[in-house]
């Protein structure tokens, strides 16, 4: 403004840098006052001021907390027909004027009180599809999409890159990590029932996997030597092998329409450490239902070109994760292995047996010397708990019976190739009956954790270990070997209705089965909230550290001065 004699009506605002709340802390702690006073109006020239019908402002606030202000008072305005208006108290939301502008400030008070935008996880192809319909955008109106002007704009996409492994182990908690911590903020409204296609997630495939080893189980009761004396009826294993089907065939249509609208989602769970291994799930239960394909639906030597059909992409993608495993980097298996990480392992037992089963004898082998290699380095890397392991919880947990599994497999896929339940065969099974005992023991511990459709792959370890028994009983026949086969056959069993009666209740009677799948949601990076928590809680610890060290100094100090007075009294004494 040019100098001289201001305008009668013109007004000069006090401006102060506005602090948010973890530095208005941090600099309380210092003892220095916090320039938050209100915004001072100041009359401009002479004469008698007219009265203003500006609002004043009680305290500073945020532009993006100023916008939001008046797109709410535009709301109130529009709504009322007469009658005072209440004011409402805003509370400062620290964001920066391009969160602010990201939260709608171009579209009115529709967009100021907008919901979640679930496209971000849409398939590029479906959003680009989707904004060719959408009206242009008028001249001068603001393009949310483009901030890259705007100081304080992110000109990295937070959704469309990957996150790397250690963001979801600092993001997430429990032996799943599939729970937001307390501290961190998702993409997407957490009070807000999400599309049910975004909630679906790849876990599902672990119910295919435990009613299609049921299905083998049944199968293997009725036709066994060794189990004559139950008289089981096929109709069963051909009941469950139905039942297995329907539900594969059901799950991965609805994955496949997930893959279709919200591809985003998919990439989120590959990368996630622990979701990545359910990956293996889809294949995996197919191989299930065609080892345990009743009869009257299969020959007895089935076609190659089924083997080759399910583990083609169990090997595809065991070349990309063993390869991150051996290459090492920020996904190496030190840092990502978790319980769940036996499924990527125990594809190549699963497919050995197949082989086996359709006549490849030599690629069965094949596959069972790399699941051997591999479960070895996963078994002592999960053994040890090596400290930047963070997936392993202290607790215990359902996931913790993925350590059946390999073993269990390893010697019914070793029975399948030779054909004999030798030496090799009985080692793993011993193995596996061990790990099985360590865990039922415990099994108090295994109380109070929240039901997940991922808990279903964690049935199908009790089913190979029941398989493992009734080879073994075969090749030992014995009251023992009978009755313990017998005992696991029951309790996995048992413990699949279980599963099957809360999965129904979860979703028709409770309808909490599909929660929102908050661990696709987290951000590619910390927020600067919790960074500025984390820098004041470290500034304090140096603080107090340095006070403590000056402490003992000072101790240390006086000490020293008082022996050697005491040793001068000494000598003069002397």
């Amino acid at each position: 403004m040019a100098s001289g004699s201001a305008p009668p009506n013109a007004h000069f605002v006090d401006i102060h840098l506005v602090l948010d709340d973890d530095n208005r802390s941090s600099r309380n702690k210092l003892g220095k006052q916090p320039t938050n006073g209100p915004v001072k109006f100041r009359g401009g020239g002479g004469g008698e001021r007219k009265p203003q019908t500006h609002r004043n402002l009680s305290r500073q606030v945020s532009l993006e907390t100023g916008v939001a202000a008046l797109c709410m008072e535009k709301e109130l305005k529009g709504s009322s027909s007469n009658g005072k208006q209440e004011p409402k108290v805003l509370s400062r939301s620290g964001k920066s004027l391009a969160s602010g502008l990201r939260d709608g400030v171009g579209g009115g008070v529709e967009t100021c009180a907008r919901k979640g935008d679930f496209s971000i996880f849409r398939t590029k192809s479906t959003l680009t599809k989707q904004n060719s319909l959408l009206p242009s955008r008028k001249d001068g109106e603001l393009d949310l999409h483009n901030l890259e002007g705007i100081a304080g704009a992110e000109p990295d996409d937070p959704v469309n890159e990957s996150v790397p492994a250690g963001r979801y182990f600092a993001a997430l908690r429990g032996p799943e990590l599939d729970q937001v911590r307390d501290y961190e903020d998702i993409l997407l409204p957490k009070d807000e029932v999400w599309p049910f296609l975004l909630r679906f997630p790849i876990g599902c495939f672990g119910m295919c996997l435990g009613l299609g080893s049921q299905a083998i189980l049944w199968g293997a009761l009725a036709s066994s030597s060794a189990m004559k004396f139950l008289d089981v009826s096929p109709n069963i294993n051909l009941s469950l092998w139905l039942l297995a089907l329907a539900v594969l065939v059901s799950v991965s249509i609805t994955y496949v329409l997930k893959c279709a609208f919200y591809f985003e989602a998919i990439r989120r769970e590959y990368f996630h450490p622990v979701r990545v291994n359910f990956f293996f799930a889809p294949c995996i239960a197919g191989m299930f239902l065609a080892i345990g394909a009743p009869p009257a639906f299969a020959p007895k030597q089935l076609h190659p070109a089924i083997w080759c059909a399910f583990i083609a992409p169990v090997f595809l993608l065991e070349l990309k994760i063993y390869g991150q495993w051996l290459s090492g980097g920020k996904r190496r298996l030190c840092k990502v292995a978790n319980p769940s990480s036996h499924l990527s392992v125990v594809g190549n037992f699963v497919g050995a047996v197949l082989a086996a089963k359709v006549g490849w004898v030599e690629a069965g082998k094949f596959l069972w010397a790399i699941g051997l290699a591999h479960y070895l380095v996963v078994f002592v890397t999960l053994y040890q708990r090596l400290p930047t392991n963070e997936a392993l919880p202290k607790e215990l947990h359902p996931v913790y019976s993925m350590f059946i599994a390999t073993p269990s497999a390893a010697s019914i896929a070793w029975d399948a190739i030779y054909g004999r339940f030798d030496a090799v065969s009985r080692t793993f099974y011993f193995i596996a009956l061990f790990l099985y005992s360590s865990l039922v023991v415990r099994i108090n511990f295994f109380r109070g954790f929240r039901f997940s459709m991922a808990w279903w792959s964690y049935t199908f370890p009790m089913t190979t270990a029941s398989l493992a028994s009734i080879k073994y009983a075969e090749e030992v026949p014995c009251f023992f070997s009978k009755g313990l086969a017998l005992s696991l056959s029951l309790m996995s069993s048992t413990m699949v209705s279980l599963l099957f009666v809360s999965t129904l209740l979860h979703a028709f009677v409770w309808r909490s089965l599909f929660p929102n799948d908050l661990a696709i949601a987290i951000t590619k990076k910390r927020q600067c909230g919790s960074k500025s928590q984390g820098k004041e809680k470290k500034a304090v610890k140096k603080a107090y550290d340095i006070k403590r060290w000056a402490k003992n100094s000072s101790l240390s100090l006086v000490s020293s001065i008082t022996k050697s007075n005491s040793g001068d009294k000494d000598s003069n004494a002397s």
